[in-house]
């Protein structure tokens, strides 16, 4: 599995201070950063995918270089690929990872509980 590695870090880097259970898993072929047992961000080979309060799909799958997660021929509510080339600053980056560390707070758990 192919994953930006340098987007790797940038995206570790902003995730580092987030308070909790943060965990790297490699899956939807990049690296998935789980904060406390759920998907926040991946890093794939030439984009992210965040996890955003689906509520805000009408805003965001309108802006540039973004698109909805299709799974199977099914839309992904809430799931979001962002294409690097608009992530070359650390602004633009930490715009998407913290709409995605938001949701978190208030996201299902993908763990399942014994």
């Amino acid at each position: 599995m192919a994953f930006n590695e340098k987007m790797a870090d940038r995206v570790r880097e902003m995730i580092a201070a987030v308070e909790g259970n943060v965990e790297e898993k490699r899956m939807f072929s990049g690296l998935c950063f789980m904060v406390n047992d759920k998907m926040c961000v991946a890093v794939r080979e030439s984009s992210i995918m965040v996890r955003i309060d689906p509520v805000m799909f009408e805003e965001i799958v309108g802006k540039e270089g973004v698109g909805p997660m299709v799974h199977n021929g099914r839309e992904m509510k809430g799931y979001f690929f962002v294409d690097e080339e608009v992530l070359k600053t650390k602004k633009q980056l930490a715009y998407w990872v913290n709409l995605a560390l938001e949701f978190n707070k208030f996201a299902k758990s993908s763990k399942k509980k014994k």
